[in-house]
């Protein structure tokens, strides 16, 4: 109760959007437009608790943001790679980093070249290497007990498909007659 009146008091000024920006840095990657959405949210309720003028302080959210993006702190382009690597390895499917990063405010370019960076990783096609981590984490396709596959293979063609896999490579992952066939097909060796 004691913050809640402190904070009250407290006018919102660039030195303390800063602050909030840098707590925030500290605990999540963040892309640009993330952090100013962050920040805005910020100006918005202490507009609406002690009616703070919300224009000056999205002034001063973009400022901070700049400042920010010069120093280091904040790069766009160094966040969609890391962000397109992690779903990569969890199995998502380039179309649907593609959408991810679309949605954290990543622009084409950037969301290109960090696609673009997914290739080199010593596998023919990413999006089959992600479909099959996919089934091992999902326990799809060759994962299932053998009696289970045939019953359940159109609910895990579903789920590849959600994923933004193409039906080939849905088939191609779930036709593998066992996980080292799989993990074979993820390295490109079959």
């Amino acid at each position: 109760m004691q913050e809640a009146k402190r904070r009250a008091g407290r006018p919102l000024t660039a030195a303390s959007l800063e602050r909030a920006a840098l707590d925030y840095l500290e605990r999540f990657a963040s892309s640009a437009a993330d952090l100013r959405r962050v920040l805005l949210r910020r100006v918005k309720r202490a507009a609406e608790r002690d009616g703070s003028d919300a224009r000056a302080g999205a002034a001063l959210v973009e400022a901070v943001v700049a400042r920010l993006t010069r120093a280091g702190l904040v790069d766009d382009a160094r966040y969609a790679e890391a962000k397109a690597a992690s779903l990569h390895r969890r199995g998502a499917s380039r179309r649907m980093i593609a959408g991810q990063l679309a949605r954290h405010g990543i622009d084409r370019d950037r969301v290109a070249a960090a696609l673009a960076g997914l290739a080199p990783a010593g596998v023919g096609d990413p999006d089959l290497a992600a479909a099959c981590a996919l089934a091992r984490r999902r326990r799809l396709g060759p994962y299932r007990a053998p009696e289970e596959r045939a019953s359940r293979r159109d609910k895990d063609l579903a789920a590849l498909a959600r994923h933004g896999f193409s039906l080939e490579i849905a088939r191609r992952v779930l036709a593998c007659a066992d996980s080292a066939e799989l993990e074979a097909l993820a390295r490109g060796e079959a």
